[in-house]
C-alpha cells in the first residue's frame, strides 16, 4: 500500500479513544499528579523499593548524631574540670558530673585526666570519619541505583505511550525530564526518608538535653522560633512558582537548542544563524534572570533567620551566664554544651526552611516525572490479546471514522486488500491518508467502526505481534547512529549478513552501501547525516523489507528517488512477494 503524506494529528486535536473515559494525553497526567500528597505518596512508594539502603543510611546518621553528642560531653567535661582542678581550694560545688558516674581513680594526676579525655574525644573523631566515608559511600551507591532504575522506568513508559503524548509534549521537556527531572525524585527521597527523620531525631535529641540541663534557660533562648518558623512559611510560599517556572524556561532553551542543531541546514540556507544566536541568548537569559529572582529570595532570607539566631545566642549568653556565675549552670558541661547545642538546634531550624525549598523544587521535578509515569496508556494489547506469529495479509476497513475532537477526517471508511494485493490510496493533502494508514499497525484506533486483519479486529490482537507482521516506511526516514548492517537490521537483530544483503538488493541500495568505506559495518552519523536523502530512503525500505512482513506500507516513502529506481524497486519487491 502507498499513500502520499499528509498532516498527522495535532497536539489540539486529539481524538477520543472508544471505550475509555479517562483523560487523554498529558492532561491526564498533569491533572492525576496536581496534588502533591499525591505525588509525596508516589515517590515514597517508589522509595519503599529501596527501604534497606535508606534503613542503613539512618543508622549510620543516628550513630554519627549520638558520637557527635559525647564529643560535646566530653569537651564541656574536659573545661569543667580544669576549671575545678585550678580552683584554689578545690570547690565541690565546681566538681565535674562524670557520666554515668565513671570517674577516674582520685590518685590519678590531673594530666592523666585530661589525656583520657582528649583520647576519648581523638577516638570518637576517628569513629565518625570512619562511619562518615562507608556511610557517604553506600548513600552513593543507593542514589545512583535509585536513578538508574527512575530513568529506566521513565524511558520505558516512553517507549510504550502512543503517538499523542509526543505530539502533545516537546522534545525538549522530554529530554529535561529524562536527565534533570528524576534528579527531584531522588531529591525527595534524600530529604523525606533520611534528612527529614534526621532533623526530627536530632531536634528531639538536642532539645531534650538542653531541657536537662535547664529548662528556663531552653525556653528563653528558643523564644523566637515561632518567628522563625513563619518567615520560613513565607519563603516556601514565594518560592515555589519560581521553581516551577524555571523548569520551564529550562525546556525552552532545551528547545531551542534541540531545534536549531536539527534544523541546522535550514538556518544556514536562510542566513539566519543571527537571529538563531540571538533567540539561544534571549532563552539562556531569561533562565539567568529567573534564577537571580530565586537567589535574591535566597539573600532575603539567610539573612533574616541568621538574625534571629544571633538574638537567641545573645539570651544564652545573659541569662545563661547569670546562672552560671549563680552556680545554677556549670560552664563546661552546662554553658559551652548548651551553646553548642543551641547552634545545633537553630542549623536544624534552619535547615527545615532548606529542606522544605529542597522539597519545593524536587516537587517541580517529581511533577514533570509522573506526568510521563501516570500517562494513559491509550494503545496497547489487552490481557487475552490473541498472538498471530504470522499473518496472511488480509486487512479490512468497516465503516471507519475517525476525528480529531469534533473535526472529521474520514468517515464510513470500508474497503478490503486481499493477500498479494497492491493499493495505492490517492487524495489531496491533509485528506487522512496518512492517518488511515496509521491505523493498521495501530498507531491510532478508530473513532467508529473497526479495522480487521484476517478477520480479527486489530484491537484483539497483540500489539507487538501485529506490528511484526508489518513493514513500514514513512517519508521521512530516520537513522541510528549505528552501522549501516544495523539499522537494516533494526527489526530482526538475529538476521544473518546474507538477509540484510538481500533485503538491502531488493531496495536498491547494495551498490552504494559497497562503495561506503567500510561497507556495510560502516558507522553512520547522527539520524544518517552523511548520506543523501535518497540513500536514506532506501535503507529504510531494506529495514522493512528484511522482516518479508505480510503486510508493507509506503507512506510517500519513494519521494525521494529517481523514477528509474522507483520502477526498480518496485519491481524487485513485486517479485519478492
Amino acid at each position: 500500500m502507498t499513500a502520499e503524506k499528509d498532516k498527522p494529528p495535532s497536539a489540539s486535536a486529539r481524538p477520543a479513544q472508544p471505550g475509555s473515559s479517562a483523560p487523554k494525553g498529558s492532561d491526564a497526567g498533569a491533572a492525576s499528579v496536581s496534588s502533591n500528597l499525591y505525588l509525596m505518596r508516589k515517590m515514597l512508594a517508589f522509595g519503599w523499593e529501596f527501604r534497606g539502603g535508606f534503613a542503613l543510611s539512618l543508622c549510620f546518621q543516628t550513630t554519627l548524631l549520638l558520637i557527635s553528642m559525647t564529643a560535646m560531653g566530653l569537651q564541656g567535661l574536659g573545661v569543667d574540670f580544669l576549671r575545678y582542678h585550678l580552683s584554689d581550694p578545690h570547690d565541690p560545688k565546681l566538681r565535674p558530673h562524670w557520666p554515668m558516674n565513671l570517674a577516674p581513680p582520685d590518685d590519678w594526676s590531673a594530666m592523666s585526666v585530661i589525656w583520657l579525655i582528649a583520647g576519648a574525644i581523638l577516638l570518637l573523631a576517628g569513629g565518625t570519619g570512619f562511619i562518615r566515608y562507608h556511610a557517604a559511600a553506600m548513600h552513593t551507591r543507593l542514589v545512583e541505583r535509585l536513578i538508574i532504575e527512575l530513568r529506566s522506568r521513565v524511558y520505558d513508559k516512553l517507549q510504550r505511550l502512543s503517538f499523542r503524548f509526543f505530539e502533545a509534549n516537546e522534545t525538549g521537556s522530554m529530554i529535561n525530564r529524562v536527565s534533570g527531572d528524576v534528579q527531584g525524585v531522588r531529591g525527595f527521597l534524600d530529604i523525606v526518608l533520611v534528612q527529614v527523620v534526621i532533623l526530627i531525631l536530632s531536634l528531639t535529641l538536642y532539645l531534650g538535653y538542653m531541657w536537662q540541663m535547664s529548662p528556663r534557660l531552653t525556653i528563653a533562648c528558643l523564644a523566637t522560633t515561632p518567628i522563625l518558623f513563619i518567615a520560613s512559611s513565607v519563603f516556601i510560599y514565594t518560592i515555589r512558582p519560581m521553581y516551577e517556572n524555571n523548569r520551564k524556561l529550562s525546556d525552552k532553551l532545551i528547545l531551542t537548542l534541540s531545534e536549531s542543531v536539527q534544523g541546522i541546514h535550514v538556518v544556514k540556507g536562510f542566513a539566519r544563524e543571527k537571529q538563531e544566536i540571538a533567540k539561544f541568548n534571549t532563552a539562556s537569559n531569561n533562565i539567568s534572570t529567573q534564577q537571580k529572582s530565586i537567589f535574591f529570595s535566597h539573600a532575603v532570607y539567610g539573612p533574616s533567620v541568621g538574625y534571629l539566631m544571633s538574638i537567641n545566642h545573645m539570651v544564652l549568653l545573659l541569662y545563661g551566664g547569670f546562672l552560671v556565675i549563680d552556680g545554677q549552670l556549670a560552664l563546661g558541661t552546662g554553658l559551652m554544651v548548651f551553646w553548642q547545642l543551641l547552634g545545633r538546634v537553630s542549623g536544624q531550624v534552619l535547615n527545615i526552611a532548606n529542606l522544605a525549598n529542597a522539597t519545593q523544587q524536587s516537587l517541580t521535578g517529581a511533577r514533570r516525572v509522573f506526568e510521563i509515569l501516570d500517562a494513559p496508556m491509550e494503545i496497547q494489547s489487552k490481557p487475552n490479546a490473541i498472538h498471530i506469529p504470522r499473518a496472511l495479509g488480509r486487512v479490512a476497513f468497516e465503516n471507519v471514522s475517525f476525528a480529531y475532537k469534533d473535526e472529521h477526517v474520514l468517515r464510513n471508511v470500508t474497503f478490503t486488500i486481499e493477500p498479494g494485493q497492491c493499493v495505492a490510496i490517492l487524495g489531496a493533502t491533509g485528506a487522512g491518508k496518512t492517518t488511515l494508514l496509521s491505523m493498521i499497525p495501530r498507531f491510532y484506533d478508530p473513532t467508529q467502526g473497526r479495522v480487521t486483519l484476517d478477520g480479527k479486529d486489530l484491537r484483539d490482537l497483540d500489539l507487538d505481534d501485529l506490528r511484526r507482521n508489518i513493514g513500514l516506511v514513512a517519508q521521512e526516514s530516520f537513522l541510528f547512529s549505528n552501522s549501516v548492517a544495523a539499522n537494516i537490521a533494526f527489526g530482526n537483530p538475529r538476521a544473518t549478513r546474507a538477509q540484510i544483503e538481500h533485503a538491502a538488493r531488493l531496495a536498491c541500495a547494495h551498490d552504494f552501501i559497497s562503495e561506503l568505506s567500510q561497507g556495510y559495518d560502516t558507522v553512520l552519523g547522527e539520524r544518517g547525516a552523511d548520506l543523501s536523502g535518497g540513500q536514506r530512503q532506501r535503507l529504510s525500505i531494506a529495514r522493512a523489507l528484511i522482516l518479508e512482513p505480510p503486510l508493507l506500507i509506503l507512506d510517500d516513502a519513494l519521494s525521494a528517488v529517481d523514477p528509474q529506481t522507483e520502477h526498480e524497486m518496485l519491481q524487485a519487491i513485486d517479485n519478492a512477494a
